[in-house]
């Protein structure tokens, strides 16, 4: 099943400065630690979605602390004003912004979003006047049924750099 993409995907193995588009987005946020939610945030959105018949995109963000899962909407969803929002999930705006993005192959756990912010974060400091802007956060391509091995993700850390205001 394809999906429409919000943005393109970092190769595995691959540190880049990256700018994501600004677009609309559905979030479910709880108040604990992202992967202690059992995928309660995940089940939130994809209900909302399912409910309005709104395609789903990829990727999925989830932010760690707190739990914040996010779905992009497609330019025609983004529009309509008759969507109604399962508790929990609110319709918003992110404007266009830079992050400093590594791609993964591999299971989407703790331990390897931890290993690869250490590498990310490593990666960003030989980069003469980039910053880190903000929290890491985890990026999800693939379902949550595909096998391991071949699943892809990313971590994002938003960036500025030295010459922004």
């Amino acid at each position: 099943m394809g999906y429409d993409r919000a943005y393109p995907m970092t190769e595995a193995g691959i540190c880049e400065i990256k700018i994501l588009p600004e677009g609309t987005i559905l979030q479910s946020r709880s108040s604990g630690d992202y992967f202690s939610e059992d995928n309660g945030l995940f089940r939130r959105l994809f209900k909302t979605i399912q409910e309005n018949r709104v395609p789903m995109s990829t990727p999925v963000e989830a932010g760690i602390r707190p739990g914040t899962m996010v779905f992009y909407l497609d330019a025609d969803s983004a529009k309509r004003e008759d969507l109604k929002m399962v508790d929990g999930v609110t319709k918003t705006s992110v404007p266009e912004r830079r992050v400093a993005s590594i791609g993964i192959r591999g299971g989407y756990s703790k331990k390897n979003f931890e290993e690869h912010v250490v590498k990310l974060r490593d990666w960003l400091g030989t980069k003469p006047g980039w910053k880190a802007n903000g929290e890491p956060y985890a990026v999800y391509w693939n379902s949550p049924f595909t096998i391991w091995f071949l699943k892809r993700s990313e971590v994002h850390i938003p960036v500025r750099h030295d010459m922004e205001r």
